[in-house]
């Protein structure tokens, strides 16, 4: 027999937990066409759209997977939020990272609960979340951007999507490159920056042998420069460059083809693994 123990510190349900809604709590309810719309339920409050009016009352005390119908009949289906579904709707202050990259950078970075990740910059704290969750409460993310704006934004959806700031998060306003050496027992380095070969040198310095660095970088010229940097340095090896492409599926009885539409590029991600510098003799470049 199975017991299901509460999480230490943390009285938000999450997705499948199996508790009922409560007021307060974020939901994303969805209609028959697959659009999503994110709402806190209020007692006594209404939703509005196109589909028409629902009651948050009709909504509160419900389990994950109820169907309403608002007041035109429209079905309107509530769960609890997944970390994607809460990305692709918050608040921008800048693009963000999408959940098919986040999910890549923290596999080829191999982000590990207990590590301590610094991540350049913040822009709206998407990739900011998925470095939280990774980490764990044992490890800590450091996130530096220049923009205290960007800076705002990042720590308003951080603190909705955990209900308070996570203690084991450091927001820093200020350059990377002034700032990344400073940081103590850094074991990974996530650069979204629009010139990240400018990062390099300071990434090498606040990583140890064996630690890695990965770079978000949309542009072909931006891969060149990395690359060109990564090598000039000496202080690499394994660097490699990838992109992530999501084709979806549409089923429906026999009739199975791809979707019109596809999660297509959004970014290169190039990884690097920090290494001694050789004794003597130019950069060995890319090894």
């Amino acid at each position: 027999m199975f017991t299901v123990l509460p999480v230490a510190g943390n009285d938000v349900s999450f997705p499948g937990s199996g508790a009922p809604l409560a007021a307060g709590e974020t939901v994303v309810l969805s209609d028959r066409k697959q659009r999503r719309y994110l709402l806190t339920l209020v007692a006594g409050e209404q939703w509005h759209s196109h589909a028409g009016m629902l009651a948050h009352d009709e909504l509160i005390g419900a389990v994950e997977g109820t169907a309403r119908r608002t007041n035109r009949g429209m079905e309107i289906v509530v769960m609890r939020p997944t970390r994607e579904d809460f990305v692709l709707k918050m608040r921008r202050g800048a693009q963000v990272v999408y959940p098919k990259d986040q999910a890549m950078i923290v596999a080829l970075a191999d982000i590990r609960a207990g590590m301590h990740v610094v991540e350049a910059g913040t822009g709206s704290g998407a990739l900011t979340l998925a470095l939280l969750d990774a980490v764990g409460t044992a490890g800590r993310v450091t996130s530096i951007d220049r923009r205290q704006d960007h800076q705002d934004v990042a720590a308003a959806n951080i603190t909705a999507w955990h209900g308070a700031r996570p203690e084991n998060l450091d927001l820093v306003d200020g350059d990377v490159n002034e700032l990344l050496g400073e940081v103590p027992g850094v074991h990974r380095v996530v650069l979204d920056l629009l010139e990240p070969w400018t990062a390099v040198p300071a990434a090498a310095t606040a990583l140890a042998p064996g630690g890695i660095l990965v770079a978000y970088t949309p542009t072909v010229p931006q891969v060149m420069r990395l690359h060109e940097q990564l090598d000039a340095d000496g202080r690499w090896a394994n660097v490699e460059t990838s992109e992530t492409l999501v084709r979806g599926w549409d089923v429906a009885g026999l009739s199975v083809r791809p979707a019109h539409r596809m999660v297509a590029h959004t970014a290169f991600l190039t990884r690097a693994r920090r290494v001694p510098r050789p004794q003597g003799g130019p950069p060995s470049g890319g090894r």
